[in-house]
Formats: C-alpha cells, sequence, structure tokens
C-alpha cells in the first residue's frame, strides 16, 4: 500500500487520526460508564447471572436422564469429578392423562344442543317432552383428573372423519351413542338419512360437505343367535353360536375406517350356549345335564369371537380402527325394570357413593380383559371407557319420562335422555380418533 499512495498517508495520516480520536471520545466514554454500572450491578445484585465453564456445562449435558436409563449413573468413588454445576432442566413431557379418571363438576353452560335445535331426538330420548321437569341433569361437565377433556367440536370431528365411513355395532345403547353423535354433529351439517330398515335397527346417514357415512348397525349379542319361538312368537330364550360371528354386522366390517363396538344388555336372560353343534352350558336355565355359565362366560365368549373375528378380517381396510365402548351402566333402584324399579334421581354420585361390586363393573373389567388379549394381534384397538363416568350418572336416564304408551308405569333407566350426559361418550371418541 505504502508503494501505491505514499502521498495520500503523509498528507491526511496525521488530520485523520486527529479527527477520529475526537470522534471516538464519546463513544469512549459512553461505553466505559456502562461498564462501570455493570460492574456495580454483577458486585450488589442478588441474584447474578451464573457462569458456568465449558467442564461443567459438559458435566450437565453428561447428567442421566430419567427418561433414557442407558445413560451412566455418576461415579461417586471418583473424587477427581468436580461438583457439576447445577442448571435447570429442561420440562419433562407431560403425563399421558387417563381420560377416564374423574369427577362430574358443575358447569353452567348447558348442552350443546336443545330438543329445538336437534329434530331427529327419538321421542323415547326427548325427557323434556315428555314431562321431565329438572334440568339441573345438565349442569355437569366430565372432568378427568390430570387434564381437561376437550370439548366436543363438531366441525373438527366431521373434518377428522372426511371421505370416511364410521359404525356404531351393537344394541340399543349402540344406538342411543349414535343418536347423541347425530345430535352433536347437526349443529354443524344436517345429514342425508340413506337408508333405514322396517324395524329402524339398521340406519345409514351420509354428510355430502365432508363425505362422512355414519352407520348403525344392530346385534344383540355380536355372535349369531337364535330366538327360539314358541306359538310364531319369540321366547326371549336364545341360542348363541360363540364360534360364528353375527354376519348381519360382520358383512360391512370390511368397508369401515372406524368401528365402535359394544354390547351387554341382552346378556340376561336364558342362553343356550353352542360350538358347533355341540351345547357347551347355558344361562339361567337350571337343567340337569346342562353344564351352568354365568352371564360372564356369555360375555367373555361373545367379545372374544368378535375381536378374534375383526382381528383375522383379511379384506379390512389395513387402517381400521376399532373402539370398545365399555359397558352402559343401567341404574334401577328397589326393583328390576318390571318388579317397580325407578331412577328418580336429579344430580350425579361421587365416586365413593359408586358400588364397584356391582356387575357393571364386572361386564366391563371382562371386556377389557379381552380387548387387551386382542391387542397382541396387533391390529389398532382403543378402549373408549365410559363405565366409571357413567356409574355415577343415575340421574341421566329417562326414568319415567321417555313417552311409552304400552308400558306405563315402567321406567327407563338403561338408555339416556338426549340431552345429557351420554354426549359426553362423544367427546371421549373425538379425543380418540383425533390421537
Amino acid at each position: 500500500m505504502n508503494t501505491f499512495f505514499p502521498e495520500k498517508i503523509n498528507i491526511y495520516g496525521k488530520r485523520e487520526r486527529g479527527l477520529n480520536m475526537n470522534r471516538l471520545m464519546p463513544f469512549m466514554l459512553t461505553s466505559l460508564a456502562i461498564a462501570s454500572i455493570f460492574s456495580f450491578f454483577l458486585a450488589y445484585s442478588p441474584s447474578s447471572f451464573p457462569i458456568t465453564s465449558k467442564q461443567a456445562l459438559t458435566s450437565v449435558q453428561n447428567q442421566p436422564d430419567d427418561d433414557n436409563p442407558s445413560h451412566a449413573e455418576p461415579d461417586d468413588d471418583n473424587p477427581s469429578h468436580a461438583e457439576p454445576v447445577k442448571m435447570i432442566p429442561p420440562p419433562k413431557k407431560e403425563e399421558e392423562c387417563d381420560l377416564f379418571e374423574g369427577q362430574w363438576v358443575p358447569d353452567l353452560r348447558g348442552p350443546l344442543y336443545t330438543n329445538s335445535s336437534c329434530k331427529s331426538i327419538p321421542e323415547s330420548k326427548d325427557c323434556f317432552k315428555n314431562g321431565r321437569m329438572d334440568r339441573d341433569f345438565l349442569n355437569w361437565k366430565w372432568k378427568p383428573e390430570k387434564c381437561e377433556l376437550p370439548e366436543f367440536d363438531p366441525k373438527a370431528f366431521l373434518e377428522i372423519v372426511r371421505g370416511k365411513k364410521m359404525a356404531f355395532v351393537g344394541d340399543s345403547v349402540a344406538r342411543n351413542h349414535v343418536e347423541s353423535l347425530l345430535c352433536l354433529l347437526s349443529q354443524e351439517e344436517l345429514p342425508k338419512d340413506i337408508y333405514k330398515d322396517s324395524e329402524d335397527r339398521f340406519r345409514t346417514w351420509y354428510f355430502p360437505q365432508h363425505d362422512f357415512t355414519l352407520m348403525k348397525l344392530w346385534s344383540k349379542y355380536l355372535i349369531a343367535a337364535d330366538e327360539r319361538m314358541v306359538n310364531g312368537t319369540g321366547s326371549g330364550v336364545f341360542d348363541l353360536h360363540i364360534d360364528r360371528i353375527d354376519d348381519e354386522w360382520a358383512k360391512h366390517l370390511p368397508g369401515l375406517d372406524y368401528a365402535i363396538i359394544s354390547d351387554g344388555h341382552w346378556f340376561f336372560r336364558v342362553l343356550y350356549l353352542y360350538k358347533g353343534k355341540k351345547l357347551i352350558g347355558c344361562v339361567y336355565c337350571n337343567q340337569p345335564n346342562i353344564t351352568g355359565l354365568n352371564t360372564s362366560n356369555a360375555v367373555r365368549m361373545a367379545f372374544r369371537s368378535a375381536f378374534k373375528y375383526i382381528s383375522n378380517c383379511k379384506n379390512c381396510k389395513g387402517g381400521l380402527l376399532t373402539l370398545l365402548r365399555t359397558f352402559a351402566p343401567a341404574h334401577f333402584e328397589n326393583g328390576a325394570w318390571n318388579t317397580g324399579g325407578y331412577c328418580n334421581r336429579t344430580s350425579p354420585l361421587s365416586e365413593a357413593q359408586v358400588d364397584f361390586t356391582k356387575f357393571d363393573w364386572e361386564m366391563r373389567k371382562i371386556q377389557i380383559e379381552e380387548i387387551e388379549r386382542a391387542r397382541k394381534e396387533g391390529k389398532k384397538i382403543k378402549v373408549l371407557d365410559i363405565t366409571r363416568a357413567m356409574l355415577m350418572r343415575p340421574d341421566g336416564h329417562p326414568g319415567l319420562h321417555w313417552g311409552n304408551q304400552w308400558m306405563k308405569g315402567y321406567s327407563d333407566c338403561v338408555h339416556w335422555c338426549m340431552p345429557g350426559p351420554v354426549d359426553y361418550w362423544n367427546n371421549f371418541l373425538m379425543a380418540l380418533i383425533r390421537n
């Protein structure tokens, strides 16, 4: 540089250095003042900044991770290792919340629909139309112990199931469930009713804006069953074939993306169980030379056969998600349905008031055991575990307010008012399929 521009250095060098010093002087004074203030802060602040060495940082990075047992434990016998500087660890992942462990808590916002905004409520579940006067049973929501149950969002639900087909398989309580879902979804889109059999046991609805098909597939026992007839009239006694599935619902399985399986209330009657053509036992028959079985045996055999069929379904979609909706308890007090039993409570029970020794909880236990057995087959099966929550809701049934003209004086303590706590089954459903 000196070779090419010697004159510029000689002419301008001293003057520019003087100018630069004058310009830098204010900046230097300001920097000195800031440095003094910062030093005073470090010296006297009660919570001064921690200073961590590179070695200490390395020690922290190598500390064992509670979630990763492959990390070695620190060597307490080696005094050459200095005590590592402790740093605040990153927050641990939130433990997965059990949505089904919780309690009912007051919620004054009310239901997402009414018998005015949902025109598809069956008359037998329209408790207000049939004279129910109390409304407090609507002012409760389910609160899991460690998290919040997301509110049902019909728009989000329909987006999740866009282009899919979902079926509810089971008895009239399964129908109650799908009827609740229809009311909730109708707040976003009204479906087309595209199929209904003569007994209203098989139904299909279609939501054209979301290309979503919803089905109700009736089955008393999930497996093949024949009612014994006496003089052309049903006797209420059934022959169950534990090695044959009920084809009326099973034939639809290959086309489904979601299958919600449930059953249970038809097992409390005289049943004869067959494997092939061999009678292996009976429930409530009390006949000599026939092995006596209990309701638990029949329920276990039926659900085992159903889940085995689903697991072995070769024509089913690879993404088929099966959900077991656990047993929904009845709440007859002081008698059965035909001996004066009733359900006239107006508010929930606490968990401490629930009798977990009743058969409702045993039914749930059997279903859970069979679902765990089925999961070993590698199929996608989840549990919609409503039993605990609904054991606390004796106030949710129609009772006398079910509008049956031929059975006046009898209470319905099996099905559920709409709107009512049954709607929370769909909060659970949405949380499960969203995940």
